[in-house]
């Protein structure tokens, strides 16, 4: 009988554990639910037109495609990815992107797919915790955003990228989409205003520059998914439009899109200054732009060369445009261009001065970081003479 008794108490005490063990499952469950349910809706406009239901201001989101993380950090959001895509992961002995540069964890997170928008919805759904929206750029020649949201169930919000010249105008809506989402409204103002205010200080002063006062100049070495030579160059480089400088290169009717120049065309404009993009110098061989200029017969015939009027800036085509590199570069190009209109810049302060602001957060240690480590990151430093 005693024996009984303990029994049943025994199978009692289990049942109501089971129970409070039970009761504590559905609370949790239903406490997640109730979370997930307070976030406030709203619906957005993204770049393709389609209106897209996203939570106000969500804790967890991921970035696919070309500078779609660059500009949740210029947003100061970077807290919130829950996963990368590879190129954040890779190893490389050159990485020229301010904003990876600034967090280095973002090699430590998980992966969702490959660069350049080639996601991979299996591994976005295994996320933990998931993404609550997509920011998605470049979509065209990506995984599709409207078969990504349909797999993953996650709503994606696609950007135009756009640029500082012809489509700063879609650089601006996305960073106004991506503030709207994530409650930085506040944020992408003032980033809208910091480039503003920045490109209107480098065209005063310069604008009323006398076209016969001006020297001539050509940026050679410009990347184009991957390093090329001293040819490679950009008719409208846009740190020498901010500055209105003579690019003997210059072509009104291209857009930002890089051409190759002939090494006639280059001796007939014998440029007065050089500069070489350090991209370049990843090829490390016959066709690096320095070692072209140190060792080409034609190219040793340049004014340019012969006077050691050769320098160096920093690439900023680096997963698409580096808009901080832009800056800097055109600061530096000015400088050399106008030193009487630059006299008050002092390169290394403005350069640390943009990266702060742009992907280091306000801290200025961490800028003049960023800045360092981009002026050194290749075997020869920006903003120097090159030896020739």
């Amino acid at each position: 009988m005693q024996k009984s008794r303990i029994l049943t108490f025994t199978l009692l005490v289990t049942l109501v554990a089971v129970s409070v063990f039970a009761c504590g499952c559905m609370d949790n469950s239903s406490s997640s639910q109730s979370t997930q349910s307070d976030y406030e809706m709203i619906t957005v406009t993204d770049a393709l037109g389609r209106n897209v239901e996203v939570p106000k201001s969500p804790d967890h989101v991921i970035c696919s495609g070309s500078g779609a993380l660059r500009y949740l950090t210029y947003l100061q959001a970077q807290d919130r990815i829950v996963g990368v895509d590879s190129i954040e992961t890779r190893e490389s002995n050159y990485d020229a992107r301010p904003y990876a540069i600034a967090n280095p964890q973002f090699k430590d997170y998980p992966v969702f797919g490959e660069f350049r928008g080639n996601d991979d919805p299996e591994k976005i759904l295994m996320l933990d915790p998931q993404p609550q929206v997509i920011f998605k750029t470049y979509s065209a020649d990506a995984y599709d955003p409207v078969e990504l949201q349909r797999r993953t169930g996650i709503p994606v919000v696609v950007l135009n990228y756009g640029d500082m010249v012809n489509y700063r105008s879609d650089m601006y809506r996305s960073f106004e989409i991506m503030g709207e989402v994530l409650g930085k409204e506040e944020r992408a103002e003032e980033l809208i205003a910091f480039f503003d205010e920045t490109i209107a200080d480098l065209n005063e002063r310069t604008k009323d520059v006398p076209e016969e006062e001006k020297t001539t100049c050509y940026v050679g070495g410009i990347a184009r998914r991957g390093p090329h030579g001293f040819h490679s160059t950009e008719p409208t480089y846009p740190p020498f439009l901010f500055i209105n400088a003579k690019n003997v290169a210059y072509d009104p009717t291209r857009e930002l899109s890089s051409v190759e120049v002939s090494k006639e065309s280059l001796l007939g404009w014998d440029p007065e200054i050089l500069f070489v993009d350090l991209s370049t110098t990843q090829s490390e061989d016959k066709s690096c732009a320095v070692y072209q200029l140190q060792t080409d017969s034609a190219y040793r015939q340049l004014s340019a060369v012969k006077s050691s009027e050769v320098y160096t800036v920093l690439p900023y085509n680096w997963y698409t445009q580096n808009y901080g590199s832009v800056l800097v570069n055109s600061y530096y190009t000015g400088k050399l261009l106008y030193p009487d209109r630059f006299e008050d810049v002092d390169i290394d302060e403005k350069g640390a001065e943009i990266y702060t602001f742009l992907v280091g957060m306000g801290d200025e240690q961490m800028g003049a970081h960023v800045y360092d480590t981009m002026k050194h990151i290749f075997t020869t430093p920006a903003f120097t003479k090159v030896d020739l």
